[in-house]
């Protein structure tokens, strides 16, 4: 994998996380509407609602995890473990393309 192809695959993951993040603001707008009058019904709204916040914090974080590996792009440095300086590996890479650390220092983190 080539800095390009690795440039073209986080950006169209980070298209696809915000997509998908706008989805998820939809589904919270709708939240605001009142609760259902049954307990039952408000018991899942409410599930909903907690696990509809939790997406949207994955999301944030990994958009952010590719915005990093986008500026390391640009800087050479993409391709080397930002703690130790070795070579990240390819198959790490292509598993988890905002990586910034080697398996080595990820295991001790």
């Amino acid at each position: 994998m080539n800095t390009d192809q690795a440039k073209s695959r986080l950006e169209q993951r980070y298209q696809e996380l915000g997509e998908r993040q706008e989805r998820v603001a939809r589904h919270t707008r709708h939240r605001d509407e009142p609760l259902p009058p049954d307990f039952a019904e408000q018991a899942v709204e409410l599930e909903n609602g907690e696990t509809l916040v939790a997406l949207d914090k994955e999301i944030n974080n990994e958009l952010a995890q590719i915005e990093h590996a986008l500026k390391r792009i640009e800087a050479g440095q993409y391709f080397d473990c930002e703690s130790c300086g070795e070579p990240i590996g390819a198959e790490r890479l292509q598993a988890i393309p905002y990586v910034n650390l080697c398996i080595d220092c990820a295991s001790d983190a």
